[in-house]
């Protein structure tokens, strides 16, 4: 069965091995709105039932995963866990994570390790035959692991510090891959993800503060997708269809820079934040997923993002606010395997680009939280929006035509957090509601069959404006923190 779709750039939808909080150091880029839960929701946070706030308010709990220098800041040694717990509706896929770990400060050294174990489910998702669904244990269900380990020191005085964390990551699926080979009758994935950093931190005497980080960013991931073909010479296979399996390479690899600044204003209980960063990435292997049709050929990203924030803390309430650009554009192409003729008879020789893809992007995130904690009870609330919006520009070398073309979608996020606090420990729960993604398609048009049987093997853009069947992730999560005496 020829494919009518697949994507671009999904393999950096979820790149990262940082919390979902972290994502202003390590830039994503989604082509398609398509569902993937909280798979990398992995660490503590304070901020996380005021929709994450960061730029310019500080989380004393996730400050330190996301910048390694930052544990300065710790008090002490504790004890946490985070269990998460994530669905897809619409009989879609859900996970569970358990992270364990502690951290550790000292004089002037101070730590954190972590280790993190999860489920992820496929609950409703297989591919049905005459027989029946014939899904397996081993489909329905795969388990990855997490480390992460952070060592830093305090230089001179206390006011200036760096830090070194590596995460890494066996991973056996990654969620929301399954939605882009729809007619795929099982998925095996295997692979890893690394991740490294070096952060400084300089705390000021006025109360400002600011940060630089430099990461490393690995992703590698082996998709071995198994086809079920019913019909050869347009005869129905009903015993024994044609089973053939195609294995897809997903490669990303990422550099990247982040600054932060904080700072009082002067005269007032307000504070102001600023966030710049930039990321390089490489894609030596992009996946030939169902949704678009991409080349699975070299290709490169250049993201940035740039935010403002401002917070204010009155007594036992807290209120933040951000807004963060992100300017991203990717290129991508396809090179010939073979001499390919053109439209107009002209010869494209072996690695010439057959198909050539610009991507522009143009997001931009909206955050806002408030909350109040007192002695013993604590109250969150949030919401997160993120605007995704791209031009496409396809240059067809070998039928010699351009196209454009432009998607746009909104990802809403509220969420919510209650906290207890106790003189042994504190719980803290934090629950979560994303809507705008789902199940991505690509609309069907008669010129998506003509290309294919003109072109070949060389693979083409998408030829109609993306569909989505809508679907929410709901999020549950709880962090205990115990204090190690």
């Amino acid at each position: 069965m020829k494919k009518i779709a697949g994507v671009l750039l999904a393999a950096c939808v979820v790149t990262s091995i940082q919390s979902r909080n972290a994502t202003a150091q390590l830039i994503s880029i989604k082509t398609v709105p398509v569902a993937t839960g909280n798979q990398f929701l992995l660490y503590p946070s304070a901020n996380l039932g005021m929709a994450g706030v960061s730029v310019a308010i500080d989380d004393h709990l996730l400050d330190p995963f996301v910048n390694p220098a930052k544990g300065s800041r710790l008090e002490g040694s504790r004890l946490f866990g985070s269990p998460t717990f994530y669905g897809i509706s619409d009989r879609g896929p859900g996970g569970r994570t358990l992270p364990l770990g502690a951290t550790f400060a000292g004089q002037n050294f101070f730590g954190a390790v972590s280790a993190s174990l999860q489920q992820l489910d496929r609950n409703g998702q297989g591919f049905c035959q005459f027989g029946g669904c014939g899904i397996t244990l081993s489909d329905s269900r795969s388990t990855n692991q997490y480390l992460h380990g952070m060592v830093g020191s305090r230089l001179g005085n206390a006011d200036l510090s760096v830090g070194v964390s590596v995460s890494w990551a066996d991973l056996n699926a990654v969620e929301g891959v399954d939605l882009l080979y729809g007619l795929a009758e099982s998925i095996d994935q295997f692979g890893s993800a690394l991740d490294v950093r070096i952060g400084v931190l300089k705390d000021g005497s006025d109360g400002s503060s600011f940060e630089a980080i430099a990461l490393f960013n690995r992703f590698k991931m082996t998709h071995d997708v198994t086809q079920i073909d019913w019909f050869r010479d347009d005869i129905l296979l009903v015993q024994n269809p044609i089973r053939t399996v195609e294995r897809n390479l997903d490669r990303t690899n990422t550099f990247g820079l982040h600054f932060g600044y904080q700072r009082p204003l002067a005269g007032s209980d307000w504070r102001i934040g600023g966030i710049l960063t930039a990321n390089y990435k490489s894609h030596p292997k992009i996946p030939n997923y169902e949704v678009m049709n991409i080349p699975r050929d070299p290709g490169y990203s250049w993201a940035y993002n740039i935010g403002v924030g401002l917070s204010r803390e009155m007594g036992p309430a807290r209120f933040a606010v951000e807004i963060v650009y992100e300017p991203i554009v990717s290129s991508t192409w396809a090179e010939a395997a073979e001499p390919v003729q053109t439209e107009s008879g002209r010869t494209l020789a072996v690695g010439a680009k057959t198909i050539e893809n610009d991507f522009q992007f143009s997001n931009a995130t909206f955050r806002m939280g408030i909350s109040r904690e007192t002695q013993t009870l604590g109250f969150q609330i949030g919401l997160e929006v993120r605007s995704i919006n791209y031009d496409l520009d396809q240059v067809d070398n070998v039928l010699e035509t351009f196209r454009h073309q432009q998607e746009n979608w909104m990802e809403w996020t509220p969420t919510i957090g209650l906290t207890l606090i106790f003189p042994e420990f504190q719980i803290r729960y934090t629950g979560m509601v994303t809507s705008g993604t789902g199940r991505p398609g690509v609309v069907w048009s008669p010129r998506a069959v003509a290309a294919f049987d003109t072109a070949g093997d060389v693979i083409v853009a998408p030829s109609g404006p993306l569909t989505l069947q809508d679907a929410t992730v709901v999020t549950h999560r709880v962090v205990f923190v115990m204090p190690i005496k």
